[in-house]
C-alpha cells in the first residue's frame, strides 16, 4: 500500500475545516498520486485503524491548541506521545493508544507516523470558513506535505 496522508477535522466547525482544505487541494495534484493516498476523514480513536492498517508510513494533518499563534505549523513524530493508560471509553482513544492497539490486535500498522497540525483559533463556531490566519497556514502546509512525500521516497519520515 502507499504511504497516507490523512487530514482529519470537521468541514462544518470554522477552523477544523483544515483538513478538508488541504485534502481538496492536494486531490486536484495527480502528481502526488503516484506517491501517496490523501484521504480527508471526520474521524478519530478506532476509526484511524482501518485507515492506517497496512500502510508504511503515515502523515496526519490536524487542527491542534497549544497556546501558539494561530495559524502556527507544528512537526513532529507520533512517537512524542505516549499511548493512554487510563483509557475509558472508545471517544477517548488517542493516536498513539490506536496504534499500539492495532499492534497488539496483530495488524501491520506504520512504521512512520508524522503529523502536520496547524494551531487553530476557533474549533467552536459552525462555519464552512477558516479564520484568516488559519487559511494563511494552508499553502505552507501543502509545501511541507508535498516535502513529507518526496522525502519519505528517499528515507521514510520527514522532519525538519
Amino acid at each position: 500500500m502507499k504511504p497516507i496522508v490523512l487530514c482529519l477535522g470537521n468541514e462544518v466547525l470554522s477552523d477544523d475545516r483544515f483538513g478538508a482544505e488541504i485534502e481538496a487541494i492536494l486531490r486536484d495534484r495527480p502528481e502526488l498520486s503516484d506517491s501517496a493516498e490523501v484521504i480527508f476523514a471526520p474521524i478519530a480513536g478506532f476509526y484511524l485503524l482501518d485507515l492506517l492498517a497496512g500502510r508504511p508510513r503515515a502523515l496526519i494533518v490536524d487542527t491542534i491548541r497549544t497556546g501558539a499563534e494561530p495559524g502556527s505549523l507544528h512537526q513532529f513524530n507520533a512517537a512524542k506521545f505516549a499511548a493512554s493508560k487510563n483509557l475509558t471509553t472508545s471517544h477517548q482513544i488517542s493516536l498513539p493508544t490506536a496504534l499500539e492497539l492495532g499492534r497488539q490486535m496483530g495488524l501491520q500498522m506504520p512504521e512512520v507516523v508524522d503529523i502536520l497540525a496547524v494551531e487553530a483559533l476557533d474549533l467552536e463556531t459552525l462555519s464552512e470558513e477558516m479564520t484568516p490566519a488559519i487559511s494563511a497556514s494552508v499553502e505552507p502546509a501543502i509545501k511541507l506535505i508535498e516535502k513529507w512525500i518526496h522525502q519519505g521516497q528517499e528515507n521514510g519520515s520527514y522532519h525538519d
